[in-house]
């Protein structure tokens, strides 16, 4: 099969439906979820916020921190450090492990 033959194949992604006319769920699924989007609806919790991205006021230390990671990203043109990386700002900054 040519990759133009199998790149227009289609696959059929829904089952088809049983002798009484309906496509096949999983009730206990389905069940789960609906109980999940009920509580989620009735709770009074705050959603898609995330605690650490709030506007709050930082101390030096975390201002410091966060600009020596920004100039590393920037530096190195990584927006993802590693673990690693992130020690390695962190011993730049002066910071060391307690005895």
């Amino acid at each position: 099969m040519s990759q133009r033959q199998a790149s227009q194949q289609t696959v059929e992604l829904l089952p088809p439906p049983n002798a009484s006319g309906h496509s096949w769920t999983d009730r206990k699924a389905s069940e789960r979820s609906q109980r999940a989007a009920k509580a989620r609806n009735s709770s009074t919790r705050r959603r898609l916020v995330d605690p650490t991205t709030c506007d709050r006021d930082y101390t030096d230390v975390e201002l410091e921190f966060m600009r020596a990671m920004q100039d590393y990203k920037q530096q190195s043109g990584r927006m993802f450090p590693t673990w690693s990386e992130v020690l390695e700002v962190l011993k730049a900054l002066g910071y060391e492990k307690s005895r």
